[in-house]
C-alpha cells in the first residue's frame, strides 16, 4: 500500500505546506466577527428567529475556534511558535474552557493510531451506525446541555488534570478569558448576551455540530487501515459551512494524509489528489445529509 506522501509530488506538498500569518489572523477575525455579528443581528431585530439563528451561528463559530485551536496544535496558525500557542489558547481554547497544551498530545495520539483499537477518538465513531431513536436521544442530550456537562466533568477527572494542582490552574485562564468576554459585552451594554450568545451556544449547538463533525470524519469508513479510506471528506455547501462545518474542517481525509497542511490549503490538496485519478479510492460524501443517512441505517 502506498504511503500518504506518494500521492503528491514534493513540489505540490511544498506549496501546500506554506503557512500564512495573514490568513491565520483573518480566520480568527472572521470567527469573532461572525460571533459579534450574530449578536448584533439579534440586537437590531430581536425575535425568536434571529435568536435561534444567532445561537446556531455562534455555536458553529465556537466549533470554528476549536478548528483554529486544532491548527495551532499542529503549529499552523502562525509561524512564531509562541504567538501560535498563545493565540491558540487565549482566543480559541480558553474561552471554551479548553487547553491547547492538553489537547495537543491527545490529538497527536489520534493521528498516530487513527481508527486502530487504541485510537483515543475511536469511541466517537465506533458506535455508528445507530438507529434513528438512538441518534435522537444523543441529539437531545447535546441540545439540552447534558453532553457538555458530562464531558466537562470527565475532563476535570482525567489524569491530565489530577494530582498535581493542574485542575485549579487549568480553570484560572479560562475564567480570565470568559471574564474578559463578559467585560466586553458589558461595555457594549449587553452583559446578558454572555449567557444568551456565548454560554448557551457553547453547551448546546456547538455540542451537536461537533457530534455531526465526529460522525462525518471517521464513522462508517470503509477501511480502518487504508489512508484514503480511514477518514472522510464531506463536500459542504455554503449553508453547511455556515452552520455545521467552518474553516475547511470537512476536508478531514486530506488532513489525515498531510497533517502539516494549514486548513485553508486542504481544498487545494483535495483537488490535487483527485487529479491523480484517486477519487474512486477516496472516502468522500457529497454532503452532511448523505453522511447522516449512512449513520442512521441501524435497525
Amino acid at each position: 500500500m502506498p504511503t500518504a506522501g506518494s500521492y503528491l509530488t514534493r513540489d505540490e506538498l511544498r506549496s501546500l505546506r506554506k503557512r500564512s500569518d495573514l490568513r491565520g489572523a483573518w480566520m480568527l477575525a472572521h470567527a469573532w466577527g461572525l460571533i459579534f455579528g450574530a449578536m448584533a443581528l439579534f440586537a437590531w431585530w430581536p425575535n425568536p428567529l434571529t435568536f435561534l439563528l444567532a445561537v446556531m451561528i455562534v455555536g458553529t463559530r465556537q466549533l470554528g475556534l476549536g478548528i483554529l485551536m486544532h491548527d495551532a496544535a499542529h503549529g499552523l496558525l502562525f509561524h512564531n511558535r509562541t504567538l501560535n500557542d498563545r493565540v491558540g489558547n487565549w482566543l480559541c481554547a480558553y474561552p471554551q474552557i479548553l487547553d491547547l497544551d492538553i489537547y495537543r498530545p491527545y490529538h497527536f495520539e489520534h493521528h498516530r493510531k487513527t481508527q486502530q483499537p487504541d485510537d483515543p477518538d475511536l469511541p466517537l465513531s465506533a458506535k455508528f451506525p445507530v438507529s434513528r431513536a438512538s441518534f435522537l436521544r444523543k441529539s437531545l442530550r447535546d441540545l439540552t446541555g447534558l453532553t457538555f456537562f458530562r464531558q466537562y466533568r470527565a475532563a476535570m477527572d482525567s489524569p491530565a488534570r489530577r494530582g498535581d494542582g493542574s485542575t485549579k490552574r487549568g480553570l484560572v485562564r479560562p475564567l480570565i478569558a470568559n471574564l474578559a468576554l463578559l467585560a466586553v459585552l458589558t461595555a457594549l451594554g449587553k452583559p446578558h448576551y454572555y449567557l444568551m450568545f456565548w454560554v448557551l451556544p457553547l453547551v448546546t449547538w456547538r455540542m451537536w455540530v461537533t457530534r455531526i463533525r465526529n460522525i462525518a470524519e471517521h464513522a462508517m469508513v470503509r477501511d480502518n487501515d487504508d489512508p484514503l479510506l480511514h477518514a472522510r471528506t464531506t463536500l459542504a455547501n455554503p449553508l453547511e459551512r455556515l452552520l455545521i462545518a467552518p474553516y475547511f474542517v470537512n476536508y478531514h481525509l486530506e488532513h489525515h494524509l498531510y497533517m502539516w497542511i494549514p486548513c485553508y490549503n486542504l481544498p487545494r490538496a483535495h483537488g490535487l489528489i483527485r487529479s491523480k485519478g484517486l477519487e474512486p479510492r477516496m472516502e468522500v460524501q457529497r454532503n452532511y445529509a448523505d453522511v447522516l443517512r449512512l449513520a442512521l441505517t441501524a435497525a
